[in-house]
This record gives C-alpha cells, structure tokens and sequence, in this order.
C-alpha cells in the first residue's frame, strides 16, 4: 500500500471508540485499524498514548487524538455531518455530548453494574439515566435528529451509549415511553452502518498485516 494512512487503535465493544469508527466511516476516511484487546495492550499504545484508552488516532504526521470526540471531529471535518450545522447547532451538540459523557454516563455504568454500587437498587440508577433520555426523546419529537432533519455528529456521537443503557434491560427500554427514541435507536441498530462498524476483526499484533478500515463487508 503506497498511501500511508493514520492509525486507529480500537476496541470493537467500547462506546468510545464505536463512536469514533462511525465518524470515520460516514465521513469516508480510511485508517489502519488496530483492534486492542484491553487486558493486553500493545506496547506500541502505551508508548504513543501513556493512558492506553481507547480510542487513540496516531496521526500521518505524528499527532495523536486521544479523546473519541476529537476524533469525530478530525474525521467529519468536511462532512455534512459536522459541515450542515450552523453556530447554534454546535453549540447544542457539545452540550449534549458533554452531558451523555459525564452524568450519564456515570447513571449508565451504575445502573449496568448495579451490584458494584451497593448504595441504591437498579431502579434509581435507570431512573438517574431517564433524565437524559426524557431530555432526548423531547429532541426527537421536534426532529428526525437531535438538533436537526438528519443523523449528525451529535446522534453517533451518543448512539452506542444509548445502546448499551438500552441493553441492560431491552424488555424494559421497548415497553417504556419513549417512542422516538427507540425508533431512532432502532434505526440504528438495523442499519448496514452499524454492522460495518461492529464488524469483529483479530487482536492486532506487532507484525500483523495491515487492515484498513473501513470496508465493505460482504453480504
């Protein structure tokens, strides 16, 4: 291959690094991807990212991103996902992203690992979550997107963690009233998009050949 391309370390299941592979591929970019099995880091991570999280972009001119937004965004610099949005509609989207990141977030991890946080039931950590999704789905019902007419950087930034919240008790998320919201997940969920980017691929290897993401997989 002639072309070098910027390294993605990744790892197929983490909401963050989902989220960077979706930008990625909508946007068209292609990178090396090298999927990280996180109980046996490589050490070329750790040597160009100390805190070894993933997702890390190593950059073709040595640069590193180690935080999944500021992937997104070097990925749909020119892409309508970022390119459609005016002032205010960025503004509302890293509002949004910072509240999914932080306080939800947390609600998301203790109410999927309840037994971990002895302190309250199952219950009051999804009810802690449901502001955010109460919030959400009020979005939903004013457009197609989070703040607009169509799927931007903001809805995949925020997807794969309103996925695996909605994992923890899926009987639950499908009975519970918020229509537009499991409408967009399930949109989603079905998409040939999130099958390319949950496509599994073999723990890199010092050595591996290269495997450039992302392709098409065969039906």
């Amino acid at each position: 291959m002639s072309t070098q391309l910027s390294t993605l370390y990744s790892f197929r299941r983490c909401p963050y690094a989902m989220r960077a592979r979706l930008a990625i591929t909508i946007a068209g970019n292609e990178v090396e991807l090298r999927e990280v099995v996180l109980k046996d880091k490589p050490a070329e991570l750790l040597e160009v990212s100390p805190k070894a999280t993933v997702p890390v972009l190593v950059q073709t001119n040595g640069k590193v991103l180690q935080e999944s937004l500021d992937i997104m965004l070097w990925a749909a610099e020119n892409h309508a996902i970022w390119q459609s949005l005016d002032e205010q509609q960025r503004k509302e989207t890293f509002v949004l992203i910072e509240e999914n990141d932080v306080s939800f977030k947390q609600a998301l991890d203790r109410y999927k690992y309840a037994d971990r946080y002895p302190e309250h039931n199952q219950q009051f950590y999804r009810e802690q979550g449901e502001q955010f999704l109460d919030k959400l789905e009020q979005r939903l019902t004013k457009h197609l997107g989070l703040v607009s007419d169509s799927l931007t950087l903001v809805d995949y930034a925020l997807l794969p963690f309103i996925r695996q919240f909605a994992l923890v008790d899926w009987d639950w998320f499908v009975e519970a009233d918020y229509p537009k919201l499991q409408n967009w997940l399930n949109g989603f969920l079905q998409s040939d998009l999130f099958k390319q980017v949950m496509h599994k691929y073999p723990q890199w290897q010092t050595g591996d050949k290269i495997t450039v993401f992302p392709v098409m997989q065969q039906q």
